[in-house]
């Protein structure tokens, strides 16, 4: 009984602590703007495809009732995977946990605070250039780049899904260990949604080969042709590069084109644009036995 008795008084004594915690008033500056820096900014920053720069007290302020209910839905950040099914443990996982999801509720419910300056964290990074984020994390320059032409997008206008083509400058097969798409200037990421590059295959039987180059206007059937072609990369912004697992690459072949699928949307300015794929090759005679 003694022992009940003494456990019981913990409890009531740590109880105070929790509610106390609970109702801390939630700011900007000590618990909404970590947030922001690591799940939102990459988009929403200047010269970048997001609508509004969520940086800075007085920038994210005006947006808080918008904020609240895009979170609270599940609508941004943008992460695509069901969360009560299939594997939920990702490097790269970009979602909010429900307990980042409260703390941004709470600050809105509260009148959005921005609580003491002194509490904001150190800025993060901003983008200002548009250098290949191989290149920031020590790969070196890409062995090939290969660009689209550009689109020249008005100020207003409807979405365009924007579909050239280019060579692949090849004088013999090569295997690749690392792609990265980058829009074809800063200003671009403006209105560059997302860009695909896919391979249109020459003479290559040991691969799906439907020998198509470029599709439709507007969206697909699942079992068009051209929604089966290979894939040489799928990006959107926050994407980075994509490193093939040890042992694996895909095969280049000489004659072999890339056709591009990108979908451009007007942010009211006129702005010229495309996209271009770096290219890293693994070294002659390092092959990888798997093809990807």
């Amino acid at each position: 009984m003694q022992r009940l008795l003494s456990i019981g008084a913990v409890l009531a004594i740590a109880a105070p602590v929790f509610a106390a915690d609970a109702a801390r008033p939630v700011t900007f500056t000590k618990d909404v703007a970590p947030i922001l820096q690591a799940k939102c900014q990459e988009c929403h920053q200047p010269n970048s495809i997001a609508p509004m720069s969520l940086i800075t007290y007085q920038e994210a302020r005006p947006w808080a009732r918008s904020i609240k209910e895009r979170v609270a839905t599940r609508q941004m950040p943008p992460w695509h995977i069901e969360k009560s099914v299939g594997v939920q443990k990702f490097k790269n996982d970009m979602s909010l946990s429900d307990e980042q999801v409260d703390t941004i509720v709470r600050w809105v419910d509260a009148g959005a605070p921005q609580g003491d300056p002194k509490d904001m964290p150190p800025p993060k990074p901003l983008v200002t250039d548009n250098q290949w984020q191989g290149v920031r994390d020590g790969f070196g320059p890409p062995d090939l780049v290969v660009k689209s032409s550009e689109y020249t997008m008005a100020a207003e206008h409807q979405d365009v899904w924007y579909r050239p083509m280019s060579d692949l400058p090849l004088a013999e097969p090569r295997w690749v260990k690392m792609v990265e798409i980058r829009p074809s200037n800063l200003k671009a990421r403006k209105i560059i949604h997302h860009s695909i590059a896919y391979l249109v295959l020459n003479n290559d039987p040991d691969a799906i080969n439907t020998g198509t180059a470029s599709g439709p206007d507007r969206f697909f059937a699942a079992d068009d042709l051209v929604n089966r072609r290979p894939q040489l990369m799928e990006w959107a912004i926050g994407k980075g590069y994509d490193l093939f697992r040890p042992g694996t690459g895909k095969l280049l072949i000489p004659g072999e084109k890339i056709a591009w699928d990108q979908h451009i949307h007007a942010v009211g300015e006129e702005i010229t644009g495309g996209s271009e794929i770096g290219i890293w090759l693994d070294k002659k005679g390092e092959e990888p036995k798997k093809r990807s």
